[in-house]
């Protein structure tokens, strides 16, 4: 279901600067709906684009593509949320690299859900980046909220960090909800002369977070009344400690991805690197109140939920939506679907993976209880 008012416009506007501080005043407002529900369905590593040189890529992205299909027609969310690796940057081909964004947005445009996206490391490759994505994605889809970061935020090669606000009604000039969403970069640079790229979010963005909450308290007024959700593609290097700890009761869902390997979570692709998403983590933490998860995906192994006792936040996984990408036998292919059945932050927020035929698992409420 739609939930905004209007006919979208491209996005302009790259700082989220005015004077009621919403970043899309060319845009209609999201909202919650009439019954004050709002419901959000995240898919996550889609990696369109493999093996364009023979049948098998193609067919992986025709798969992916009746997936989302499908989940929009039974699930009919509010919002979507593309959260990263929507292109294998390093199949596909230079040339035509960009196109895939317009498949990939096509049954979100068709289905007339507005979504955002965040991005991940194999959309930092030798023929794509995250700013091709994303200015690819405002030109083909109007319903897009996604956006640049403001200039000097993100570091090399992280130009995805911004936020999004939902509204309880349209005609409020306060926002009840805000979607964050950060970058955290990896994979290479672009061209024939690729080198790596840092695959933590940028302290930088920790400053950006900083500035962004006490300007929207000083408009706003304090965040009492105002909850929070968070998207970043690899997770946060606190996870593999929590992978230790899992319960299979009250962290259910699949866990078939070890998170002690290189790569698996951010800054470890070179041991020497540990920590390097520390200052993202802190003021995140520190100055974003309400928030109900912060939800990744990159290990495709993984769906689970799991409460950092340190900072007291729920952190969750996806669900590995895209036919491309690693996988294994018994994981299948499918979402996560978040559902507010309130505005008020302190109510909670309903999570479950819902797999491509229908099936449903790992239902949980992330609320203080958790």
């Amino acid at each position: 279901m739609l939930a905004v008012d209007g006919a979208p416009q491209h996005i302009l506007p790259v700082v989220s600067t005015n004077s009621d501080l919403n970043p899309y005043p060319g845009k209609a407002r999201v909202a919650f709906r009439s019954d004050g529900t709002f419901k959000l369905t995240v898919f996550s590593d889609l990696h369109f684009g493999e093996n364009p040189w023979d049948d098998w890529g193609p067919e992986q992205d025709t798969n992916s593509t009746r997936l989302m299909k499908a989940v929009l027609k039974d699930e009919k969310p509010d919002y979507v949320v593309i959260n990263g690796d929507l292109i294998t940057g390093e199949n596909t081909f230079r040339e035509n690299s960009t196109t895939l964004i317009d498949e990939i947005v096509g049954p979100l445009n068709t289905a007339k859900v507005p979504f955002s996206s965040s991005h991940g490391n194999h959309d930092n490759q030798a023929n794509i980046t995250h700013a091709e994505e994303i200015l690819r994605e405002q030109k083909v889809s109007p319903l897009s909220y996604t956006r640049m970061s403001p200039p000097g935020v993100g570091g090399q090669g992280g130009q995805g960090n911004y936020w999004v606000p939902i509204y309880r009604k349209k005609t409020d000039a306060v926002p009840v909800l805000i979607l964050w969403f950060f970058d955290s970069r990896g994979g290479f640079s672009p061209g024939p002369n690729s080198t790596p790229l840092p695959d933590w979010v940028d302290a930088s963005v920790g400053e950006w977070i900083e500035s962004e909450t006490k300007a929207m308290n000083a408009v706003w007024g304090q965040p009492k009344k105002r909850g929070a959700l968070a998207f970043v593609h690899i997770p946060p290097h606190i996870v593999t400690d929590l992978q230790l700890n899992l319960n299979s009761t009250k962290n259910p869902g699949l866990n078939a991805d070890s998170l002690d390997g290189r790569g698996s979570v951010q800054a470890t692709t070179d041991a020497s690197n540990s920590g390097q998403d520390d200052a993202f983590w802190n003021a995140l933490n520190k100055n974003i109140k309400n928030l109900h998860a912060v939800i990744s995906g990159h290990d495709h192994g993984n769906e689970w939920c799991s409460r950092d006792l340190i900072k007291d936040v729920i952190f969750c996984f996806n669900k590995h939506s895209g036919y491309g990408g690693y996988t294994g036998a018994d994981w299948g292919y499918g979402v996560r679907n978040l559902l507010y059945r309130s505005p008020e932050p302190r109510d909670g927020v309903e999570t479950w993976i819902r797999l491509e035929g229908g099936e449903t698992r790992a239902r949980i409420i992330l609320n203080k209880y958790y």
